[in-house]
Formats: structure tokens, C-alpha cells, sequence
């Protein structure tokens, strides 16, 4: 491939033998390696983990987040970047530290939607619904990259439906004060509005091929892929498997895992909804738990059946998912039942 690159692209070289994959006109490292079924490790996709971490070998990059929490300035120094905020000037090579997984069956396309409708659950939490003109082809669990007007960068997030062939794809964010994602979101779209949508993206989608009861555990918008996953185990898999859900929110009024699953029959008849609220300065009257949610979890867990018989899936701020993970590993989960993506 030319070095010019230009319409044609770059090429991208992995050392040791690996595959050479080409990287078109504004794609990053990761999403170029994922269109063309190469595995590359990753979780948020956006610069905050650190999973997606290769080291530079030869060629350039332009790093289009300098400053992303997922890479320290000592790694940068060493030829490190990040695979998803890597966009090459040149053709390159690189090192992947990690088995790669190669043929991957969903590779993520980049797609027109329009906003078709704004639902909302709660005083910050609203469910965007957009459509494309092809089938929403996704993994209960996964998320898409959205570009959005004003915003630099492209977001992400969960989808909380299933895939369909009517190409709809839903959304339940929570507003975030500091989110220029989240203002343009709620205050600049408007029902009609188009948008760009690459994906599906993300590892933490339902092991399809389990029969173990399955617990989810999220606060705020990390409701969004839960629901996507419970609606799918609700529909398949062993009838008598427990589905258990427990989410988190600082009082009453953040609260609306319960309001969504009733208005699913199936989800209402198969899901067990636990929901807690952890301000501790809340003096009116709850029916609920209180208490962080892993917290609430983790006392369920301990007064049930074996915690170790069960897939965990979990989503939320990283604080909250850092304390599902260790409270997990202290009651022996295994790793491998785990199944988690980290954003920012």
C-alpha cells in the first residue's frame, strides 16, 4: 500500500508474523483492525482503560488524545500508544503484546441514524432512539461510537435493546454536567436530527452458550446494556435460570431499572429487580436498600447459592465497577465469569 496513504489508506503491520490490516482516511488503529475481523484487545474504545495499548515499531501516528487517562506519559515515552486513538500518517508497525483473536464474526461498520425518539426515564436519564436504513446487527452487552454535532471526538454508548432487522438502536445515557456528549445529546438534538454510528463495539456481551444463572450489576446509564442482556437471556436459554439485577442510584428520584423492566412482559415475569439508593443523608421513606450497590449485591449473594455458580455482568461509573470486580474476587468468582467494559 502507498505511503501516501491518501484515499487508499495505510497499511498496518503486526510484528512476529501477525496480519497486515489497512487503515482508511479517519479511522483509528482499532476500529481499522476490527473492520477487518482482526481482534485487537479493547474494552471502552475511548481512551480511558488502557486495554488497547500496542507499541509503535515504525511509521507515525498522530495521537489524537495526548492526555487520555488509559496511557501514561512514561509509556508514551516508550513508542507506546493507544490503539484507539491512533490514527496513522504513514504506513506503520506494531506490537501487540497479547494473543490476537483473528475472523472476528461482528466487525463494526460506520453508518447514518436519525433520531426518532427522546424518552425520559428520570430527571438525568432520558432513552435516544435512532434508526438506520439497515438492520441493527449487534451482541446483547455491546455499544456504538456516535458522532455527534459540536463534539469532538466520537462517545460511547450501550445499546439497551436487541438487535432487530428494523435497524433501531436505543440508548438510556445519563446526563452528565461535564459530558459534551451528554449537551449535545439532550440539548442540541432534536427528534429528525442525523448523526453518524459506528459499531457494534464491545467484549462484555452475553455468553450465549452459558446455562448459569446470571447476575447483572449497574448505576446510572450502565443500565443501558444490562437491559439489552437480560432482554436476551429472558428469551433464551434454560427457562429455570435465575436473572437477578441489581442497580444503584444516590436517592429515589435516580432510579428507573424497575419502570423499564415492567414495561417488557417477559422481563417483568423473569427478572428479579433490586434497586438501592446510596445517600446516606436521604431521611424519607424508601422501600429499598440502601447502601452502594455492590454492596447490596454482594449481601444477596453471600445469603444465596453458591456465588461462584454465576456469570456476572456489570456496568457503570469506574469507581462502581472497580468495587463489583473486588468484592467479586474476594467471593472467589472466577475471572472468566466476569463480564465488564470500563468507559471514562
Amino acid at each position: 500500500m502507498s505511503a501516501e496513504g491518501g484515499a487508499a489508506g495505510y497499511s498496518i503491520r503486526l510484528t512476529d508474523g501477525g496480519p497486515e490490516f489497512a487503515c482508511m482516511p479517519g479511522d483509528t488503529v482499532l476500529r481499522a483492525a476490527l473492520r477487518s475481523g482482526i481482534g485487537l484487545p479493547y474494552e471502552c474504545g475511548s481512551g480511558g482503560c488502557g486495554t488497547c495499548r500496542v507499541q509503535l515499531k515504525s511509521g507515525e501516528l498522530e495521537d489524537l488524545w495526548p492526555d487520555a487517562p488509559g496511557l501514561t506519559a512514561r509509556s508514551r515515552d516508550r513508542g507506546f500508544r493507544l490503539a484507539c486513538q491512533s490514527r496513522p500518517h504513514s504506513d506503520c508497525t506494531i506490537t501487540v503484546r497479547v494473543p490476537l483473536k483473528l475472523g472476528l464474526e461482528q466487525r463494526p461498520r460506520r453508518r447514518s441514524a436519525v433520531l426518532v425518539s427522546k424518552i425520559a426515564m428520570t430527571h438525568d436519564i432520558t432513552e435516544f432512539t435512532f434508526k438506520t436504513a439497515d438492520p441493527a446487527e449487534f451482541l446483547p452487552g455491546q455499544f456504538a461510537l456516535l458522532s455527534l454535532p459540536g463534539v469532538t471526538g466520537d462517545r460511547a454508548y450501550s445499546m439497551s435493546n436487541l438487535p432487530n432487522e428494523q435497524g433501531s438502536w436505543s440508548f438510556v445515557i445519563k446526563r452528565m454536567t461535564e459530558g459534551a456528549g451528554g449537551r449535545a445529546l439532550f440539548d442540541s438534538m432534536s427528534v429528525d436530527d442525523q448523526i453518524m454510528l459506528d459499531g457494534p463495539y464491545g467484549l462484555a456481551h452475553l455468553r450465549a452458550d452459558s446455562t448459569r444463572d446470571i447476575v447483572c450489576i449497574a448505576g446510572g446509564s450502565g443500565l443501558s446494556p444490562m437491559l439489552s442482556i437480560l432482554s436476551a437471556a429472558s428469551r433464551s436459554g434454560p427457562r429455570e435460570r435465575k436473572l437477578d439485577f441489581f442497580y444503584g442510584g444516590r436517592r429515589p428520584a435516580d432510579l428507573c431499572a424497575s419502570t423499564m423492566i415492567e414495561r417488557d412482559a417477559l422481563l417483568r415475569k423473569r427478572v428479579s429487580c433490586f434497586s438501592s439508593i446510596s445517600d446516606s443523608t436521604y431521611a424519607e421513606p424508601w422501600g429499598g436498600a440502601r447502601g452502594f450497590v455492590h454492596e447490596v449485591a454482594r449481601r444477596s449473594l453471600e445469603a444465596g447459592s453458591d456465588p461462584t455458580s454465576k456469570d456476572y455482568y456489570f456496568c457503570g461509573p469506574p469507581a462502581m465497577t472497580d468495587a463489583v470486580q473486588r468484592m467479586l474476587l474476594d467471593l472467589k468468582v472466577p475471572v472468566s465469569q466476569m463480564f465488564y467494559d470500563r468507559f471514562v
